[in-house]
């Protein structure tokens, strides 16, 4: 099968990290005969640096003739300090989610039996905690009508959503119910705002159409609440653009590391797979930070862009060996901490020899 991959390091760990990655999708070619071709593009504060733009054309273009797109990290302290920056890698990111169509955001929350005691949370509540958190992307607060008024000492921010978009993003939540244990939460703040409303208004319209799937409907402050209290409760979570952004960022420390979840953005055009992390910029150069949630974006990009299970299994797998022989990086090492190379080499060297 000939596998057409768009690579976008990004910015600080991100060319790291994305290294680390491809060691693991170069392994699995060779190990599958898959043809793979793939090209770099630039993003972020390197686009910035280089061209004046976050998103460049020559980047989408790249993204769109590709199958899917590996993902690194974007941002960079120097544009942090600086809320007057008219652009901002950011926008990038906005952009990319735009004009790429990335209407859903996959995030699955899995903990690992070796670094349960990693976790801030009690080991019996954790353990076996295993869900997916599937946010609205493209719309909300996010893209909505924002500006200032009164000589710019009034800010507003519109939160907007459509009937489409809504019931685009449920049906996906459905579907990923229905082929795990049927259990969906919907997330909305439906006592204050009329946004939630239409959410809940929509799903409960949707919901006798799913008899098989058990549906709940959760406000985000009792989910974030119940995320930390009982995260084994929860099969699949589905909410708007903000909320996602707070509750999957929340959910992702009980693991025990941000450096070990993947996640995937579905698009109508091309979807995108990324760690959850950012940028780190305090490590890039120092061959330290985790590369784990990378490879694994990369076994998501393999199951979900091309359909190819068995080869997102054995980089599954082959994470699963190096966490429990402990072959990982300083942030969840106890002992010995190995580079972010030696990760990479280690990960590819098992699915070669597996």
């Amino acid at each position: 099968m000939k596998l057409k991959i768009a690579i976008l390091p990004g910015d600080g760990i991100g060319p790291e990290i994305i290294e680390q990655a491809m060691k693991a999708v170069k392994a699995v070619a060779a190990k599958f005969n898959h043809e793979l071709e793939y090209e770099y593009g630039l993003t972020g504060a390197t686009a910035i640096d280089q061209v004046g733009d976050p998103y460049p054309e020559e980047t989408h273009q790249l993204c769109m003739n590709a199958d899917a797109v590996l993902f690194g990290a974007i941002g960079d302290p120097k544009f942090d300090n600086n809320p007057k920056a008219p652009v901002r890698p950011e926008q990038g990111l906005l952009a990319m989610r735009k004009k790429l169509g990335l209407y859903a955001n996959i995030r699955p929350v899995e903990t690992f039996e070796s670094l349960l005691h990693k976790s801030p949370l009690r080991r019996e509540l954790v353990e076996g905690a295993d869900f997916v958190c599937i946010r609205e992307l493209t719309g909300g607060i996010y893209f909505g009508e924002k500006g200032r008024k009164d000589n710019g000492n009034t800010a507003f921010d519109t939160n907007t959503y459509t009937r489409e978009e809504i019931e685009r993003i449920l049906k996906l939540a459905y579907e990923f119910a229905g082929k795990r244990r049927k259990k969906l939460t919907v997330v909305d703040k439906a006592n204050v705002l009329e946004s939630s409303r239409l959410w809940r208004e929509i799903a409960q319209e949707m919901a006798p159409k799913y008899p098989d799937i058990q549906t709940e409907y959760m406000f985000v402050d009792n989910a974030a609440m119940q995320i930390i209290q009982w995260p084994k409760n929860f099969d699949v979570m589905v909410t708007e653009n903000m909320f996602g952004d707070i509750l999957t960022d929340e959910a992702s420390v009980i693991t025990g590391s941000l450096g070990l979840l993947p996640s995937a953005s579905i698009g109508i055009f091309t979807s995108v797979f990324e760690p959850i992390h950012g940028s780190y910029p305090q490590a890039a150069g120092k061959d330290i930070a985790n590369p784990i949630a990378t490879i694994l974006s990369a076994a998501m990009m393999f199951e979900y862009a091309f359909n190819l299970p068995d080869e997102g299994k054995i980089i599954r797998d082959a994470v699963a060996a190096s966490l429990t022989e402990r072959i990982v990086t300083e942030d969840i090492a106890e002992g010995q901490a190995y580079k972010t190379s030696a990760v990479g080499d280690w990960i590819a060297h098992w699915i070669e020899k597996n």
